[in-house]
């Protein structure tokens, strides 16, 4: 199974580890629908997320996401909404394939991560979900494990269009 494989090797932990947490788990977690599989991926007392509405103007970005939450519910919604969708073809390997998470800076106890979805997925009916957006989380290490503190996430994809 390629479509899933992680592009950092072990020896490149952090970034490794980042990936696992926020590609393969929350699309597992995602798909199905267990919040406990990433609940404990976040710094919960101090996230916070900012919604973009899919829009280059900085000045539209809202704090949509004051706390965790408010976070995990609409992450439960949106997982229920998508369960409830038919798809022409497996979803996780679709997922796998329009998302992409190689741009990760890390810096001491601190990363910055780009995680760009840009592709379709075939719904049975025929018509497709276009996934073009990219969200930067902001994530710290918090007794030695990699977690994530706040995001601005549903930007356009790429910025700018």
């Amino acid at each position: 199974m390629t479509f899933d494989k992680n592009p950092f090797p072990a020896g490149d932990a952090d970034r490794h580890a980042l990936w696992e947490m926020l590609v393969r788990r929350d699309i597992d977690a995602f798909l199905g629908q267990d919040w406990s599989m990433v609940e404990d991926d976040f710094v919960a007392e101090s996230f916070f997320g900012m919604h973009a509405h899919f829009l280059s103007d900085a000045d539209a970005w809202r704090l949509q996401f004051p706390t965790l939450a408010v976070y995990r519910d609409e992450w439960l919604r949106q997982a229920k909404e998508t369960a409830a969708t038919e798809f022409a073809e497996p979803l996780r390997e679709a997922l796998f394939r329009v998302t992409n998470m190689r741009d990760i800076d890390v810096d001491g106890d601190r990363a910055v991560l780009h995680k760009k979805f840009n592709g379709s997925v075939a719904k049975a009916d025929g018509s497709v979900d276009r996934l073009k957006w990219q969200t930067l989380y902001f994530c710290t290490k918090v007794g030695g494990r990699w977690k994530i503190a706040g995001f601005v996430g549903y930007l356009p994809h790429p910025l700018g269009s």
